[in-house]
């Protein structure tokens, strides 16, 4: 790219700024704009964040001709840079930011930083970098059509993200960053991600779970495999349950498993009306619809199951995206919830399956008598563990600032039975 004709021989002149006036939150993912033109008439415009994210308080029009730098220095002041040259500039420009971004790195006081300060930091750091990035900004038409030179089709991903666009939906602004996550979203969720767990398909191949956007992906499969090879509860003497509760059910995945498994009756509950189609759409095309229901509640349905499985967020903390709904879990609450309830609705001789990664432990921001304080508290003892570790590419990233906690994680199934329980197995520690 060009860079513009400086004022002055020492810094480059930067598009003239027009002040952005935000106006109250409408409804889902919109908030009203109002703004001045080059021509100085008031215009509104909607501001479209499927996180939340605020809109920047001044704007300024930017085109092929803005430099990197002068384009780094107005995101990292919080304005914004409405995009009006073609796409694919724009895409280039924002990797540019990214590029100087990362040349930054991790400041010493994060990288010497004790756990849990480093990991404090380090989501300081992440939320800087989302800031900035998002400050670069394109035009989305009221059918999701992107009106800029070489912008490719991206109608269907934001469909899918956003919904159907609605008779008399208006334009928005969206950052270019939230755009090229929903095309990401939309192709993982064309292709899916191969599944070991669930055996192989007619071709022969690993079946496949296809994620929504804002539905976190079964990319770790190292906890389906805990799953996979787990012993049965006691209830069923051997053989699968009759029943089975899965907890928060996002796209699906474990209540396939226990169906495929051979649990004729699973019934998966989850609050997310998009983690609800994203399972249903897997299951059925798993063949699956039948032995697994699916309830929009919260926690546990009701009466009691032999197996009452949850894969809880693992790590306490408030997400700042949809997808990290499915890391964080603010004050623990999905977990001790699950812990709290578990007990109410097991059958005899069942058992409650907990599977949740230690990260959080190394991280210093639960430790293992806290959670194991909240298993007793909740009338519930420890009937066994099964363990595996992560092989995810972070966890052998050695320039992850997180990576000595890393190194140390281990992914648990925790085997929970009341206390009330007399019944010993052979396994249980």
């Amino acid at each position: 790219m060009n860079s513009p004709q400086p004022a002055k021989k020492t810094r480059p002149a930067p598009p003239a700024m027009v002040p952005v006036a935000v106006l109250p939150e409408t409804a889902g993912t919109l908030s009203l704009l109002e703004w001045h033109d080059a021509e100085g008439n008031a215009q509104r415009v909607a501001w479209r964040s499927e996180n939340g994210s605020a809109p920047p308080k001044r704007i300024v029009l930017a085109d092929d001709q803005l430099a990197a730098d002068v384009a780094y220095r107005l995101a990292a002041e919080g304005t914004g840079l409405l995009w009006t040259g073609d796409f694919q500039n724009a895409r280039q420009l924002l990797q540019a930011l990214a590029r100087r971004l990362d040349r930054s790195g991790p400041g010493k006081s994060q990288t010497d930083a004790a756990f849990p300060q480093r990991f404090h930091l380090h989501r300081q750091r992440q939320a800087q970098r989302a800031r900035i990035l998002g400050m670069l900004i394109v035009p989305l038409e009221a059918d999701y059509r992107i009106a800029l030179r070489r912008a490719p089709d991206v109608v269907a991903a934001c469909t899918q993200a956003y919904g159907p666009a609605l008779p008399g939906q208006p334009k928005a602004w969206v950052s270019l960053r939230e755009v090229q996550g929903l095309i990401g979203a939309s192709e993982w969720r064309k292709k899916g991600v191969p599944v070991p767990a669930l055996g192989l398909d007619v071709s022969g191949q690993p079946r496949h779970i296809h994620p929504y956007h804002g539905v976190f992906s079964p990319l770790r499969g190292e906890y389906l495999a805990l799953v996979r090879d787990a012993v049965w509860p006691a209830a069923g003497n051997g053989q699968a349950p009759t029943q089975a509760f899965d907890i928060g059910a996002g796209t699906g995945v474990l209540s396939a498993l226990l169906a495929l498994r051979g649990v004729p009756r699973v019934v998966a509950t989850d609050v997310n009306d998009k983690a609800l189609a994203c399972a249903r759409f897997n299951l059925e095309r798993l063949g699956l619809n039948g032995p697994v229901e699916l309830l929009e509640q919260d926690m546990f349905p009701a009466g009691r199951a032999a197996l009452v499985v949850c894969n809880p967020p693992w790590l306490p903390g408030k997400p700042s995206s949809l997808i990290e709904q499915g890391i964080y879990d603010p004050q623990s609450g999905m977990l001790r919830g699950f812990l709290a309830g578990l007990r109410d609705h097991l059958a005899e001789d069942g058992e409650g399956w907990l599977i949740l990664s230690d990260f959080a432990e190394h991280l210093g921001l639960r430790s293992r008598d806290e959670l194991l304080a909240w298993i007793a508290e909740s009338g519930l003892r420890v009937a066994g563990r099964d363990d595996v570790r992560p092989v995810h590419a972070k966890s052998q990233d050695a320039t992850d600032p997180l990576f000595a906690a890393r190194q140390q994680e281990v992914t648990s199934l925790w085997r929970l039975v009341p206390v009330s329980y007399t019944h010993l197995r052979a396994h249980e520690t």
